[in-house]
């Protein structure tokens, strides 16, 4: 039933209760209505169908219509209860403060026109249970009000926490999904920049050198293994934890695993300098992998951009942190809108590599930088930890 309809039955009830309990009520402690008194109490009740729209007026008119009521010399009526509804509505719907406020002043009228034409006494019994009504109508009504916000401050918290746990699941989903990818990105850009070199060697020492071909094929052939068993190792991240058919994932790439990326690097003609400083640690599985996959793609991008096939590979042990310094000759042409000095977002646009560096070493809550010094491209990574592995 929507409200109108039920503030409409509402009135009706309370008109039906104000004629039957004077006839009902064998004391004779209520009197009847007179036709006066049935208009008077008539009005009061059809207000009360428009009580949530105008909860002030209808207060007044049910106010004014009892104390019209006690005026022309009414005595104890069920009447009172069309008053108490309307007060009930103004604690429910208004401020606090003015809805007591207002309650406290029809209350002060109707117990002074009772006095005054009524002739009873200040402490007289319907005086106080005409002040009891009144509290217990406001009481009510703030009572019922206070549950209403607290249940809906409830709900309103279990739909944050919905949205909250949706979004995290949604953020978790982009984040594993970038973690694929520059794991794909770094794979195959490091193996298939290897594999382009040996097959161009492999090409220009066909005929004049077939031993050098020969193992320049070789190396195409390690690359290509290698390539297939890292994507391998990361498609199987996407497997379901109960499928059946789910192969075995080799352990991550860390550190200990540069020697044989070097190595790689320098069979497909890139001379790597290595030097490393500090005291080296046990470094956490997360940040190893990510040390390894900086210097694979900083290396991978020197032997296909660097001017000269050279690069350094510096890296720092310190105390609670792993920095990591990658330089190689470069051209400035071969970088076209860049500026000397390093500089991670400019550079970062040209190419998922550096991008994925930054967004790696960020991830970790470290520093990523990359760009042109002394005719040099250089990327500096510094990789925090708390100095023990896990």
């Amino acid at each position: 039933m929507s409200p109108p309809a039920t503030d409409a039955l509402l009135a009706v009830v309370v008109f039906g209760i104000s004629l039957l309990v004077p006839v009902l009520d064998e004391n004779g402690d209520t009197e009847p209505l007179t036709v006066r008194g049935a208009i008077v109490g008539a009005v009061i009740c059809a207000s009360l169908a428009f009580r949530r729209r105008w909860p002030v007026t209808v207060l007044a008119v049910t106010a004014s219509g009892m104390a019209a009521y006690v005026v022309s010399g009414g005595q104890k009526s069920p009447l009172m209860l069309a008053t108490m509804i309307a007060m009930y509505t103004c604690a429910l719907r208004r401020p606090r403060r003015e809805a007591v406020l207002e309650a406290a002043a029809v209350a002060a009228l109707l117990t002074g026109m009772s006095v005054v034409f009524g002739n009873r006494g200040w402490l007289g019994p319907e005086i106080i249970a005409l002040t009891a009504q009144s509290a217990f109508a406001v009481a009510v009504g703030i009572a019922v009000r206070n549950r209403r916000a607290y249940v809906a401050a409830v709900e309103e918290r279990a739909r944050r926490a919905e949205r909250t746990r949706e979004e995290e699941a949604r953020r978790r989903v982009i984040d594993e999904r970038l973690r694929i990818a520059r794991e794909l990105h770094d794979v195959l850009a490091h193996h298939i920049a290897l594999i382009n070199v040996q097959a161009g060697v492999a090409a220009h020492m066909m005929e004049t050198e077939p031993d050098q071909a020969r193992e320049s094929l070789a190396h195409i052939r390690r690359a290509a293994r290698s390539s297939l068993e890292e994507v391998r190792t990361t498609i199987g991240l996407l497997r379901q934890p109960d499928d059946p058919d789910e192969a075995a994932v080799e352990p991550s790439p860390g550190l200990d695993g540069l020697p044989d990326l070097i190595a790689g690097f320098t069979a497909a003609g890139l001379i790597v300098d290595q030097k490393v400083s500090g005291t080296p640690v046990d470094l956490p599985v997360a940040l190893g992998l990510t040390a390894y996959r900086v210097v694979q793609e900083a290396l991978t991008n020197a032997s296909r951009h660097a001017s000269r096939p050279y690069a350094d590979l510096e890296l720092q042990y310190l105390p609670s942190a792993l920095r990591i310094h990658v330089r190689n000759p470069a051209d400035p042409a071969a970088w076209p809108g860049s500026s000397s000095g390093l500089d991670p977002v400019e550079l970062g646009e040209g190419g998922h590599g550096l991008l994925g560096m930054r967004e790696r070493a960020h991830a970790l809550g470290g520093t990523f930088a990359a760009g042109l010094a002394d005719g040099r491209f250089e990327v500096r990574v510094l990789l925090p930890h708390e100095g023990t592995g896990t």
